[in-house]
């Protein structure tokens, strides 16, 4: 190695990278994984296809309803009282049951709520509280969850209405579900 005080720096800088290869391209590798259109068309593919164990439950997702983070939802069937409502929006009909569906996929939480509202008809339930919560995502969109909550409540035929709860149960992030009793007919209508 030469002396640094001779004062060749090309020489210097010569010996220091000395061994080293010389790139060929001068684009940056950014780490992504660039595939081509065939590759690209299977895994869309893949991400589009159902299982083939997908159940048939009469909830659409034809036509969802966005609802904001902070929406207060409210909705009830036809044929029930303003009172009963009024009295499931003030938290006065207490709930029996509750599920929640943070962090689950679309699919996933809507096989559980089905799964839920079985159970409480098996049970006679009245109300049951159903934590969807509010993910405000960082796309800008709707939130996934409480907008199909939303729209696969008005859909099943368990469901007499549904209100947002109050904030000591989760708000705007969770509902009150009431729900049809069968054995009772005749008090739900």
């Amino acid at each position: 190695m030469q002396n640094p005080d001779d004062g060749d720096d090309f020489a210097l800088f010569r010996s220091a990278v000395k061994g080293v290869k010389r790139i060929e391209h001068d684009r940056a590798d950014t780490g992504k994984v660039h595939s081509d259109a065939a590759t690209r068309k299977v895994r869309q593919a893949n991400a589009t296809a159902k299982l083939g164990n997908t159940r048939v439950d009469g909830l659409s997702d034809q036509f969802i309803i966005d609802v904001d983070a902070e929406d207060t939802l409210y909705w009830a069937r036809d044929g029930v009282q303003d009172g009963q409502m009024r009295r499931l929006k003030t938290g006065q009909i207490s709930f029996e049951g509750s599920v929640d569906l943070h962090g689950m996929s679309v699919e996933k939480a809507r096989e559980t709520l089905w799964d839920f509202f079985a159970e409480a008809a098996k049970l006679e339930v009245r109300c049951v509280r159903v934590t969807h919560g509010k993910a405000a995502r960082l796309d800008g969109r709707k939130p996934l969850i409480k907008s199909h909550v939303n729209t696969w409540l008005r859909q099943h035929p368990q469901v007499l209405g549904f209100t947002s709860c109050l904030p000591k149960h989760g708000g705007t992030g969770a509902i009150y579900v009431l729900l049809k009793r069968h054995m009772m007919d005749g008090r739900d209508d």
